[in-house]
This record gives structure tokens, sequence and C-alpha cells, in this order.
């Protein structure tokens, strides 16, 4: 797991250097752009969770990992996939695959709202959830982004909570821009 995160790390980092952008290249929301998003979150997430996570409650220790990754078919808007996978930390109970499909637009190009769908399956338990959430895109280079933001989750299925288990969270992503 340690080399996996520092493999990444270090891939993120000569990503960033790579491909800077030239001034005359637009901006990192432009259309025809690819976007490359990594989050991580704060209090209860779901069960879908596609960023890295750590969690613990009552001895059990649950983790995540996962990415995201976007095309920006207009400018400013982008479509969305991620994956994942997580560990509820119980005995027994086998880890869960984590999805994610939707949509994410720059308002005035550093405010992101994003909807999106997604879901988990593993253990014969796959519950789906409707997320909404915004953030604030602060550009620290002009291909990189850090988004602090809140989410939320309705529950979609007997699975998920049928409604009674929504999701409310905070989370900080950072994303990388190729134009």
């Amino acid at each position: 797991m340690k080399k996996l995160l520092l493999f990444l790390a270090i891939s993120v980092m000569m990503a960033t250097t790579s491909f800077a952008q030239d001034e005359n290249s637009g901006s990192a929301t432009s259309q025809g752009a690819w976007v490359v998003e990594i989050n991580t979150g704060f209090g209860e997430s779901s069960g879908s969770y596609t960023g890295f996570s750590l969690y613990s409650r009552d001895g059990n220790t649950s983790w995540g990992v996962g990415g995201e990754a976007g095309y920006f078919i207009l400018d400013d808007l982008a479509l969305k996939a991620g994956l994942g996978y997580g560990d509820p930390g119980i005995d027994g109970v086998d880890g869960t695959f984590n999805w994610k499909f939707g949509a994410k637009y720059y308002v005035a190009g550093q405010f992101p709202i994003a909807a999106d769908v997604n879901g988990s399956s593993g253990n014969s338990y796959s519950p789906m959830w409707v997320g909404v959430q915004a953030a604030y895109a602060w550009f620290i280079a002009n291909n990189v982004s850090l988004e602090p933001g809140l989410r939320y989750g309705f529950g979609m299925n007997d699975d998920a909570g049928s409604g009674d288990f929504n999701i409310f969270s905070a989370f900080i992503g950072f994303n990388v821009y190729f134009n």
C-alpha cells in the first residue's frame, strides 16, 4: 500500500512539471482539456468513495483509494468518471469496488459545482447514491488546483438506506489539468 501511494504521489508531481501550460494554450478548463482528480474527505464518506479515505469508528478502521478523470466537452464543463476500492475494516466483510459518473461545471472558471451517480458493489451489497457538491478552485499553477468543498449524497436504493442514509461531508480535491 505504501508503495502504491508513493508511486501515485511521484506520478502526480511528474505530471505537474511535465505538462505545464503555455500562456497561449487557453485556460485549464477549456474545451478539449482533461482533468485528473484525487480527493480526500473529512467526516463519513459513502461506500462508493473514489478518493483517499481513512475512517475509524468503534475499533474498526475503513480505508479507500481511488481517483477520477474528466474531459471538458465545453469550456468549463467536464464529464467525469471515477473508480476506487474500499475496505470496510470489518472481519469477514470483503472490500468494495466503487464507481462514479457525472458532470462538473466551473462557474466563472473558479467555482466548480458537480452532480453524479455513484455506487459500489461487494458482498451482495450494492448501494447507489446521487451526489451534489460545490467547491472553490484555487489554482496554485496554471494547470494545478486545490479544491476545498462540500458534498451531499442522497441514498437511492435499499442498500444505501433509501434516502435514510444521506451523507454530508467536506473534502479537499487535488486536480491536474492537461490541454
